[in-house]
């Protein structure tokens, strides 16, 4: 009897170490599955690196990337195409960590937990970005550095990423010359500058809701402002301005009296709660992180960091999530790379509030004055626009960066944008005309759709 109970005891002692064994396995397959199938040794659906399956497509079906003879991937027969789209879909060497090989490989080979993947076979992978549109923004760029990065700010959906230097994947060029500096790194996802007037958005955000008198008050420019020793310089004398004129022609001197103002610790939290300064997920790309780094009380430091200089630094696409929060009635919508489609097109999109609706109305008022007072209606026409300019010092006696951003509001034309022109001088005429190229077309696509 007692060997009976000793053989029991020990069957059982051996089932429950099956079952701990299987519950351990399809744990580990749950986690570490997708990553074992897609092992870059996997011959049955990598060659030399590349997936043998799978078709990458834009938001209207045109190939940018599909699987060849031997294993190599086929680009669009466009060299314009190819150059323009290359950091949204990545080189075929796997360089470019954030493209879409790479991010989206489990898609492209039709990766399920339950079948793994099947050998060559794969699935057609829609992006969100329009191509034609890249190839408008690339070539606005004119080889010039930057980024310009489109989204619909309903959808989240992302409709242009340009990166600049960029390639030819099947013409590869010397990648060690200056020209190329810098031409693996996506700059609208992974690279963080220092924005200048833009971030006077922040500033105002901050001030509309932490100062009441906001838009009762009259500030004194006169060319600049004395904090103690220092003295913090403005693009013109503005004399005696309102908070609408002194967004529009961008005095430092208003914006230096609300940054002393607000304080530090006010405007370190809207940097941060406007998601400047964190990374934020794009599907499961991380964009580069902003800065805000809070100076001294009361000093010039402090005035400047509120203008967007000092040690300040945005990621375009943190940028352009905030100028969809402001379109979007203070809801960001998240960022994405593929095209919403069939029930998750019928769903909301996902979205964070980031600011409030009243402020967000606000704002919207004073980035259309900016248009019609300081920009000129007339460079930008027929579009519905709302904006701002940043032209960044950067030192070492180059140009500054040149930002532009803002969004539309043309029928059927949700899009919000932003565009970076590294040294490029000044935002209005460097990266405001960028901005308007990638727009016209943008319209002439989309418009009365």
């Amino acid at each position: 009897m007692k060997r009976v109970s000793r053989r029991t005891t020990a069957l059982f002692a051996l089932v429950w170490a099956i079952v701990l064994c299987l519950l351990i396995f399809f744990t580990q397959l749950a986690v570490k599955g997708e990553r074992w199938a897609l092992f870059s040794a996997n011959g049955n659906i990598y060659a030399g690196g590349a997936l043998l399956a799978g078709t990458l497509l834009d938001r209207s079906g045109e190939i940018l990337n599909e699987p060849g003879v031997g294993g190599a991937r086929l680009y669009s027969d466009s060299r314009e195409i190819r150059t323009a789209t290359l950091h949204a879909v990545g080189d075929a060497q796997g360089n470019i960590g954030t493209g879409a090989l790479k991010v989206y490989a489990p898609k492209l080979a039709g990766y399920s937990l339950i079948s793994g993947v099947y050998p060559r076979k794969g699935e057609n992978v829609y992006l969100s970005i329009d191509a034609q549109l890249c190839r408008a923004a690339y070539k606005a760029l004119s080889g010039r550095k930057g980024a310009v990065v489109v989204a619909n700010y309903r959808t989240g959906e992302i409709y242009c990423m340009v990166s600049s230097p960029s390639f030819d994947p099947l013409n590869v060029p010397d990648l060690e010359s200056e020209k190329y500096e810098g031409a693996y790194i996506n700059r609208a996802i992974s690279s963080a500058y220092t924005p200048g007037s833009v971030f006077k958005l922040v500033t105002l955000a901050a001030a509309i809701e932490n100062i009441p008198d906001l838009f009762e008050r009259t500030f004194t420019c006169d060319g600049g402002v004395t904090i103690g020793s220092d003295y913090v310089k403005c693009t013109g004398r503005h004399g005696a301005i309102s908070i609408e004129d002194a967004l529009a022609v961008s005095c430092n001197s208003a914006f230096a009296e609300l940054s002393l103002e607000l304080g530090a610790e006010t405007l370190e939290r809207y940097a941060k709660q406007l998601g400047l300064t964190e990374s934020v997920s794009i599907d499961s790309i991380k964009t580069a992180s902003g800065q805000f780094e809070k100076a001294g009380e009361g000093s010039a430091d402090l005035a400047w960091s509120g203008i967007g200089q000092y040690r300040d630094t945005v990621c375009p696409a943190a940028m352009l999530r905030f100028m969809m929060a402001i379109a979007n009635g203070g809801k960001a919508a998240d960022l994405t790379l593929l095209r919403r489609s069939g029930i998750k097109a019928l769903l909301p999109p996902p979205d964070k509030r980031i600011l409030s609706a009243e402020t967000a109305e606000k704002m919207s008022v004073l980035l259309s004055y900016n248009v019609y007072k300081s920009y000129g209606e007339a460079n930008f026409p027929g579009l519905e626009l709302y904006a701002k300019t940043g032209t960044a010092e950067v030192g070492g006696g180059k140009q500054p960066h040149a930002w532009f951003a803002g969004y539309i509001t043309n029928e059927d034309c949700p899009f919000a944008f932003a565009v970076v022109v590294e040294n490029g001088g000044s935002g209005r005429s460097a990266a405001g005309a960028v901005a308007n190229a990638v727009l016209q077309e943008a319209v002439r696509r989309y418009g009365n759709k």
